[in-house]
């Protein structure tokens, strides 16, 4: 099943996905890197990733939707990207709600902070592996045409299929 929200003829949610996962994995990242250093600077590092993983997310989440919609329901597609999609709302009030509590104080923020980021990054394993359950075993966002010999999406209309003959 194709993806609704395309550009040159791959699925924008999953081009855009990568860039607030790195972005908030990356923040957690920073997050012990400042626990073990005490170094300020890891800690306001990981505070701005924090906004930029955000910010990522929710640029990407209409495009999910989209393609979401398209998916007929009653399906399993339908229900893994209902999980997928809310899990993923989740994590991004998880990873706002630590960012909204660093706010002026990246160095002296509360536990609750970083229980939030820590959270929503062990939330975001299992919907990020939703999301590769929609992609890779329910062909959610895979064009019709895909093979390991099909022709570029640029330019080309026309799906290259695969002979099984000898």
């Amino acid at each position: 099943m194709e993806a609704r929200a395309r550009l040159l003829g791959h699925s924008v949610h999953q081009m855009l996905i990568v860039f607030p996962l790195g972005l908030l994995a990356t923040a957690v990242v920073f997050d012990l890197v400042y626990f073990g250093t005490d170094n300020a600077l890891f800690a306001v590092v990981a505070f701005w990733m924090l906004i930029a993983g955000v910010v990522g997310g929710l640029l990407a989440a209409p495009f999910g939707l989209v393609d979401w919609l398209a998916i007929p329901r009653g399906t399993r597609a339908w229900r893994v990207g209902a999980v997928h999609g809310a899990g993923n709302l989740i994590v991004t009030l998880l990873f706002v709600a630590s960012a909204w509590l660093r706010y002026g104080r990246a160095t002296d923020a509360p536990d609750a902070a970083y229980v939030c980021s820590f959270a929503g990054v062990l939330l975001a394993l299992v919907t990020g592996w939703l999301g590769g359950e929609l992609v890779t075993r329910l062909g959610v966002g895979v064009h019709e045409g895909a093979n390991v010999d099909a022709s570029s999406s640029v330019g080309h209309s026309t799906p290259v299929v695969r002979s099984t003959a000898p």
